[in-house]
């Protein structure tokens, strides 16, 4: 990292693919090393609006997942599972002109980081998950109750309007209420509002709250996480880390090639005032690794 940093500020993208309008943000410059950046559950491309400047080897392309953020919703006939996205993702990929990169994913972006790295490995040069691998596996006798949520909830959410807010800084504190701080609910609160009567409401498409209606058995995320050939880096956050030793335990035997670092703080991390320690445990993963591959 350097004190260029401060002057990489993110430039606004745009894309068509498979007939939606997807947004995001980039920062660098687009020579430098490519690296797509997948936000969390409810989030959008500005997660990474602390951590993109950081790394100043690297074009950081981070993108509004469907739903999120400035991009579109889906159809009425659609659905918002993991793997969803994927399709749109490679598109965008495809756009950037992008045949290997280095993939970084927050929560649930971290999750769909994995399926797609395990896909297609070999365009996946490293793999940064903060805070999330996989999905809770559920059990296969699960799945006729799984389905049947799924089922209530679409029609009870295609339907459903989002809250409305009488200013911004409502909608920030509805945010920081879960942990977050001001600065950085603030950066994603202000992606994520557009004006509605009465105030401003969240652009984020409601069915994204509804169940999944098939859900990963824990053999299906061994098989997923057996994929994962190239270095991966897991980040995980302190204030959770000991609720999910076992799960860590499970991952480390699957995943051959993995490093796994605590950063303190919440599951925004990469958003706190640790974000410095973030980026150079990453910026320190990809070098080092960059010099074991030079030298095979």
């Amino acid at each position: 990292m350097s004190d260029s940093s401060a002057l990489r500020s993110a430039v606004p993208l745009e894309w068509r693919v498979n007939g939606l309008k997807l947004a995001g943000l980039s920062w660098g410059d687009p020579s430098g090393r490519p690296l797509l950046a997948l936000h969390g559950w409810l989030d959008n491309a500005a997660s990474f609006s602390q951590l993109a400047p950081l790394l100043t080897d690297f074009y950081v392309v981070a993108v509004d997942l469907t739903g999120h953020g400035q991009s579109a919703r889906r159809s009425a006939d659609a659905s918002y599972q993991i793997w969803d996205d994927l399709p749109e993702i490679l598109g965008i990929l495809k756009a950037l002109g992008w045949n290997t990169f280095d993939l970084v994913g927050h929560s649930r972006g971290a999750i769909i980081a994995t399926l797609l790295a395990s896909a297609y490995p070999e365009r996946v040069r490293h793999l940064v998950l903060l805070d999330a691998v996989t999905p809770q596996p559920v059990a296969e006798g699960a799945f006729p109750l799984q389905m049947r949520k799924a089922l209530e909830d679409k029609p009870r959410l295609h339907n459903r309007t989002n809250r409305v807010f009488a200013c911004l800084e409502e909608a920030v504190a509805s945010r920081t209420r879960n942990g977050l701080s001001e600065s950085a609910a603030k950066q994603l609160v202000e992606r994520n509002l557009h004006a509605c009567s009465g105030g401003m409401t969240w652009t984020t498409d409601p069915r994204l709250q509804g169940a999944s209606a098939v859900k990963l058995t824990e053999a299906q995320i061994r098989a997923v996480l057996g994929a994962l050939d190239m270095p991966t880096l897991l980040m995980r956050a302190g204030d959770t880390a000991h609720q999910a030793s076992k799960y860590i335990e499970s991952v480390q035997l699957s995943i051959d090639n993995l490093v796994v670092y605590t950063i303190k703080g919440g599951h925004h991390f990469h958003m706190e005032s640790g974000v410095g320690e973030v980026a150079q445990h990453m910026e320190h993963f990809l070098s080092e690794t960059n010099k074991t591959e030079s030298a095979l």
